[in-house]
């Protein structure tokens, strides 16, 4: 029995193409699906994604010639987490990006293969079963360990020795925004005066800061949460309004203008997971393979932010520093 075939003209001639070639082409397109944590105007949030691609393309997956990537951004609102999560899963995707706790939540039920980044403690959270064999169809790369939130107290005092009173912004709805709070308290001496500023609400943060501000020797603290990821030149703008010595999470908020960084570097839990993704299309289960932990952390100070503070950076700190802004 002869193939079945369809003619079509190429350059003047006639050309057969077998009827399954093009069913096949379109089997061999595969479907990622990204939720983004971060507002696609985001430089941080861009750069992430960016990598995340180029990755894809190092590794063979080229959009629109063997794979059809689908990016939606929440901006870490959660109407927008559940409706783009929904708009995700009708795309029917092999697998998923998802970047941040609630990214993973908000695709719960899903069937498809989950890669996340930016996750804190996803065994607390209930999103996996363990480290080295996550179980079920969602793996990644975790953000950091609550313990990171010690090392920023530390810090904060080194660049600023008088700081006797700190505010720590966090989320209070989120184990997380818990879990960092509570290892700050854990290193506070008795002579610290610690208390916590919830990161909700602009006009309520702005009355929290400006109150705390009033008495003398304070600073603060931000932790990660899906507000402050969203909101790095406000809050860089608030420490600075109240010339409060500031210590972040990330890199994004000093060149945002505040004052120190220390944590892991985001862009690069992306590239990793495009590594994920790649054996998740080749065939490997996620329950298969590990959750990873950051492999870099970058300090970074903001000179000309110290300088408006007052603050003369001690060369010991200068010279440990990945990265300073004049």
């Amino acid at each position: 029995m002869r193939r079945r075939e369809f003619v079509t003209l190429l350059g003047g001639a006639a050309v057969a193409w077998p009827l399954g070639a093009r069913a096949q082409q379109r089997e061999q397109m595969r479907r990622i699906g990204v939720l983004m944590n971060l507002s696609e105007s985001e430089a941080a949030a861009q750069g992430s994604v960016a990598a995340f691609r180029q990755r894809l393309n190092d590794l063979g997956w080229v959009n629109s010639r063997n794979t059809q990537i689908e990016i939606r951004w929440a901006a870490g609102d959660a109407e927008l987490y559940r409706r783009f999560a929904a708009e995700l899963l009708s795309f029917a995707p092999d697998v998923i990006l998802a970047a941040t706790t609630a990214a993973v939540r908000a695709l719960k039920g899903a069937s498809a293969p989950i890669v996340f980044v930016g996750v804190i403690d996803p065994v607390g959270s209930g999103l996996i079963a363990s480290l080295a064999r996550p179980g079920g169809n969602t793996t990644g790369f975790t953000l950091y360990e609550y313990a990171i939130a010690a090392k920023w107290l530390q810090l904060l005092k080194e660049i600023a020795p008088r700081v006797s009173r700190v505010a720590v912004l966090r989320d209070p709805n989120i184990a997380a925004g818990i879990g960092q709070f509570a290892a700050v308290q854990t290193v506070a001496a008795m002579d610290l005066e610690l208390s916590a500023v919830d990161l909700e609400r602009v006009e309520e943060i702005e009355h929290s800061i400006a109150s705390f501000a009033q008495r003398s020797n304070g600073g603060l603290i931000v932790t990660a949460s899906g507000f402050a990821a969203n909101h790095p030149d406000f809050l860089s703008a608030l420490a600075a309004r109240h010339k409060l010595p500031t210590i972040y999470s990330f890199r994004y908020f000093v060149t945002a203008g505040g004052l120190m960084c220390y944590g892991p570097d985001v862009v690069d839990p992306f590239r990793r997971a495009a590594n994920y993704v790649d054996r998740i299309l080749k065939g490997e289960k996620p329950a298969d393979l590990p959750v990873q932990a950051p492999t870099k952390y970058e300090l970074a100070i903001n000179l000309k932010t110290a300088r408006a503070l007052g603050i003369e950076v001690p060369p010991t700190l200068l010279a440990r520093a990945d990265e300073v802004i004049e």
